[in-house]
């Protein structure tokens, strides 16, 4: 811990920039104490740790709270005082003894309360959850920081993102982040304009902040870039199909025999099945599948210029959710927003390149069959005229 409560019951916070000396004359004349267990905790000044206070072994309270790391002591601290720098009224460590929680850092802003936990350490949804839940109930607005240490790049714009990582996304006005930090390089790393292709990876932007040049409102709020670049989703989708199929898990087995019941082959599928969509995160199940999916449910076998009712898009896909085909992922940090939500940005994909008519709000008219390849020549035909016809109608896709 970094702070603690002295013997007449005020909190001592770590920081604040002592000197070892200081803190030397100070503990051997003051008693400290845990805001939250009140035992007593020792004062550690060694030379291979952050200064820091200490439970005693074999107390509750030690096993609940002490396991940080050197890397997360540093990032609390820096936070800390990066904040204090900026003049914003900022506790650190401070014990809510309503809820039981000792968010990392809590501090005011514009007239808000904000809850800032710096979390480097994996932890169940259900505990991400239940201290989420616990900070709004007392009006605190949490955001969760990830260690960036967590944050896997594979390859230039692509990153591998586990269950854990999808944790930390949260809404602003125009898009789906995830911020974390590194206290080592001492700079936020913000990913953006997230696209995933398979379960664990995705294309994204990434942005980088200084500490030392950031203000609070460039994190809670960033300036994004929306540049998205189709040759590399489809690079990406292609280097992961062959891998797929070379490697196929139990999902691909049964997806490979559904397909071929249908005459397809999953090297020859349409140019317009695989498309990046905003809200695809939301959705666990690859873009291929889930989109393949609708095409068999409801466009295979729709003449041309037929009714395609949303309800029963929607009808076609919960079915497959349930039959766990289609698989949900659940971002604890956003629950306002709906899986079905990407479903409908297809969709509207599918208007911008002329296969579907807008009627109403909830029926589209098909309005040109998809075909599908029938060779591999032919499927890179298709392909070369389908990536320009894309890339011409992209700025008008606002999700991208």
């Amino acid at each position: 811990m970094l702070t603690a409560q002295t013997h007449s019951g005020t909190i001592f916070s770590l920081g604040k920039e002592y000197n070892k000396e200081t803190l030397m004359f100070i503990r051997k004349n003051e008693k400290f104490f845990c805001p939250a267990c009140g035992e007593r905790v020792s004062l550690k000044l060694g030379t291979q740790r952050i200064y820091h206070f200490a439970h005693r072994s074999g107390t509750v309270c030690r096993e609940f709270y002490e396991g940080e790391t050197i890397y997360h002591m540093k990032g609390k601290l820096q936070l800390y005082q990066w904040l204090e720098r900026q003049r914003i009224p900022v506790e650190l460590e401070y014990y809510d003894s309503i809820i039981k929680q000792r968010p990392d850092i809590l501090f005011l802003y514009d007239g808000k309360k904000y809850a800032l936990e710096y979390q480097c350490s994996p932890i169940t949804e259900e505990i991400f959850k239940k201290r989420t839940e616990a900070y709004r109930q007392q009006n605190y607005i949490p955001l969760w920081i990830q260690g960036s240490k967590h944050l896997k790049t594979k390859r230039n714009s692509v990153f591998s993102l586990s269950n854990f990582d999808y944790f930390f996304f949260r809404k602003t006005e125009s898009q789906l982040i995830l911020p974390s930090y590194c206290p080592e390089e001492k700079q936020f790393k913000i990913l953006s304009s997230v696209y995933p292709f398979s379960i664990k990876n995705a294309v994204a932007n990434i942005t980088y902040h200084s500490l030392e040049n950031t203000k609070l409102e460039e994190v809670l709020a960033p300036q994004i870039n929306n540049y998205f670049s189709f040759a590399k989703w489809s690079k990406e989708m292609e280097r992961f199909t062959l891998n797929w199929s070379l490697h196929p898990s139990p999902e691909l087995h049964r997806f490979l025999r559904e397909i071929y019941i249908h005459n397809l082959n999953l090297y020859l599928l349409p140019p317009e099945i695989g498309l990046p969509v905003r809200h695809s995160l939301f959705i666990q199940t690859p873009a291929i599948i889930w989109q393949t999916y609708l095409f068999l449910d409801v466009l295979l076998n729709k003449t041309l210029y037929e009714l395609v009712n949303l309800k029963e898009v929607e009808r076609n896909y919960s079915k497959r959710i349930m039959n766990n085909e289609i698989i949900i992922r659940n971002i604890p940090q956003i629950t306002n927003e709906k899986s079905f939500q990407a479903v409908k940005e297809y969709l509207f994909q599918l208007e911008k390149l002329g296969i579907l008519i807008k009627k109403t709000e909830t029926v589209f008219q098909l309005q040109t069959k998809i075909s599908v390849p029938k060779s591999n020549r032919e499927k890179e035909e298709r392909r070369n005229e389908f990536h320009q016809k894309y890339k011409t109608i992209l700025e008008t896709i606002n999700e991208i």
